[in-house]
């Protein structure tokens, strides 16, 4: 991980993958909860029983978290999710850290909780991702935009999903371009209120190009992905 000082208000990639290239995701409730850690890990919240949230969103794809609870989490987060994907091997997120540590805390919890889940379940031990998560700082808007194309369109490495990214429902890009999910829990304005509408967003992230993501990100960090 690179050695940077993640401070309050500011943006960041956070990515990692699995030890040795090896898959994270076996299953579909694999990914339903690593995407719950995701959700409702933004506050310090104690939530218990998660299991039975996995299987109520395999059967309706939505988690049934009461209102109260919501309401708990949006006034105790310490960080604002902004983008995600994840892949077989990998994930990507854009995230603003609210409180100091406030990152730290929560990828601590995300990847612990995960691995004790998925080493458990799947009869497996040791490490499951490779290291430490990379926490890269993104520097200015025209970062932040680009990145965004960058993650939701990743799922394009996947052969069945190529041209189907804003499908893929294991990633954000859907939440942008159609009915946000989530609700406040993924914070779509910093990007979204740079558009006239989801429209021209989504003409944004399919008109993106290689050469246009690289000059407007950092990507050294991304080649080994």
């Amino acid at each position: 991980m690179r050695r940077i000082k993640i401070v309050p208000e500011e943006y960041y990639h956070v990515l990692n993958r699995g030890n040795n290239k090896q898959l994270i995701f076996l299953d579909n409730r694999d990914y339903a909860r690593f995407l719950f850690l995701l959700i409702y890990f933004q506050s310090n919240i104690s939530i218990y029983n998660i299991g039975s949230f996995i299987t109520y969103f395999i059967r309706h794809s939505v988690f049934n978290i009461s209102g109260k609870m919501l309401e708990k989490m949006i006034r105790n987060r310490s960080v604002e999710l902004i983008v995600f994907t994840l892949e077989p091997n990998h994930f990507h997120i854009t995230i603003k850290e609210i409180e100091e540590n406030g990152i730290s805390n929560y990828m601590q919890r995300v990847l612990n909780a995960y691995t004790k889940y998925f080493n458990t379940k799947h009869k497996k031990s040791g490490h499951l991702f490779q290291g430490p998560y990379k926490a890269i700082h993104i520097k200015n808007n025209n970062q932040l935009l680009y990145l965004s194309t960058y993650i939701h369109r990743n799922p394009r490495e996947i052969s069945k999903w190529k041209g189907k990214e804003h499908l893929y429902p294991w990633s954000s890009y859907q939440d942008y371009v159609t009915n946000n999910r989530w609700g406040v829990l993924l914070v779509q304005d910093i990007i979204l209120g740079q558009f006239s509408n989801k429209e021209e967003y989504d003409n944004f992230v399919k008109s993106s190009t290689a050469k246009e993501l690289k000059e407007n990100l950092d990507n050294s960090y991304l080649a080994d992905l």
